[in-house]
């Protein structure tokens, strides 16, 4: 099971959308236009063929504070993060300090995902990186942890993140 947690409307059920597409048999080419999404109420799961089958499981950002109920059989956690908005960085920097220091997340592999990098105001991975002190959070961190700039909705870096998901779940079989 892969978790898939960030704040409201940093883009996950687009992100899950997009990757579904891009793991089809038809998805090699062109994404087409996004699809259309709606704030998720509660979770969704959704499987991704990468080699072998991998469910995700999308907890909308309401449900914050209940997403320790569902770290059970977590083997590898997408965390998403908007690269556009900086007012919501001091949200998502404690939600994933409480993602890492969850004992039962402790083996899980993580890819935090600056997300809406096709945005004209986003912020670079690096400038995010220092503004929220990323590197002395990684470096307290139990878990294996991986970095992506992506944009959901151009579909840029999306590849990364599908191989990203097949490493790991290939690995920790």
């Amino acid at each position: 099971m892969c978790l898939l947690l960030g704040a409201t409307g940093v883009g996950k059920t687009l992100l899950v959308k997009r990757l579904q597409k891009l793991s089809s048999p038809d998805g090699a080419g062109d994404l087409g236009e996004p699809p259309p999404t709606r704030p998720t109420v509660g979770t969704n799961l959704t499987d991704i063929m990468a080699q072998r089958k991998i469910t995700i499981r999308e907890l909308g950002g309401c449900m914050g504070p209940i997403w320790s109920s569902y770290y059970g059989n977590c083997r590898s956690l997408l965390f998403m993060m908007d690269a556009s908005n900086p007012t919501q960085l001091s949200v998502s920097c404690v939600q994933l300090l409480g993602l890492l220091s969850a004992e039962q997340l402790a083996e899980a592999s993580v890819l935090i995902l600056f997300n809406k990098i096709d945005l004209p105001c986003y912020m670079t991975m690096e400038e995010i990186k220092s503004l929220i002190r990323l590197p002395d959070i990684i470096a307290c961190a139990k878990q294996n942890i991986t970095m992506a700039e992506i944009s959901a909705w151009k579909g840029t870096g999306l590849a990364g993140v599908l191989r990203w998901l097949q490493d790991t779940h290939r690995t920790n079989s």
